[in-house]
């Protein structure tokens, strides 16, 4: 079955591009990266195969961009987050940690996109730039949160926290959006609440206002 054409319309320069990006996105999410030719992209975008070249220079910049929009994407979800909550610490890197772990950014078709980039991330320097890139803006976001919280830590701790805290919520990321039948309603978030929490010496889940129950315990 061919993939639905999207129909052509004007648009300004900035929706044409999210378009192309889009159209990426879902190419590589359904084959892989090898997927995403320029012809199935224009098709899939609506759009002659030449005017790509209008917005990218290469398939490979536009490759790029796909992923930088994905992985800046779920940044800012978190971003988002905070900016709807009060100002104590505790309650701001909760919202944080919530917001990285249920939807939009807990999602399947995220998890297989951010997957289909992986092995390509390794051959491809450029794109390993990206990769490094949004792994360490979402990971300093995250330092500057916990080295908000009020506590007494020693020279380079914060930053080893960080770290560990952000491979444990990509853990929890990675199984709750591929297996979500596997996981109670909120138990997601609520283990990555309790398990960050843990690992800080900070209780989370009471400093929460981002759980359906915040005084859920499992």
């Amino acid at each position: 079955m061919q993939p639905a054409r999207r129909l052509y319309r004007r648009d300004s320069e900035e929706n044409r591009r999210a378009s192309l990006i889009a159209a990426t996105q879902e190419l590589v999410a359904e084959g892989g990266p090898e997927a995403a030719t320029v012809r199935a992209i224009a098709a899939r975008a609506g759009v002659t195969p030449g005017l790509i070249r209008h917005y990218f220079h290469s398939k490979d910049e536009l490759t790029r961009a796909a992923y930088r929009s994905l992985m800046d994407g779920m940044t800012a979800k978190g971003a988002d987050a905070i900016e709807g909550v009060g100002a104590g610490p505790e309650e701001r890197l909760a919202a944080f940690v919530a917001a990285s772990l249920r939807p939009p950014v807990l999602d399947a078709g995220a998890v297989v996109l951010w997957a289909g980039y992986m092995h390509k991330v390794r051959s491809d320097s450029d794109l390993m730039a990206v990769h490094e890139a949004g792994y360490l803006a979402y990971r300093d976001q995250l330092q500057d949160l916990i080295e908000a919280v009020p506590r007494q830590t020693r020279p380079g701790q914060t930053r080893a926290e960080a770290i560990a805290c952000n491979a444990l919520i990509d853990g929890l990321w990675i199984e709750g959006s591929l297996l979500p039948g596997a996981f109670a309603p909120g138990e997601v978030v609520t283990l990555g609440l309790q398990s960050v929490g843990r690992l800080l010496g900070v209780d989370l889940i009471a400093h929460s206002s981002m759980l359906p129950d915040p005084g859920r315990t499992l």
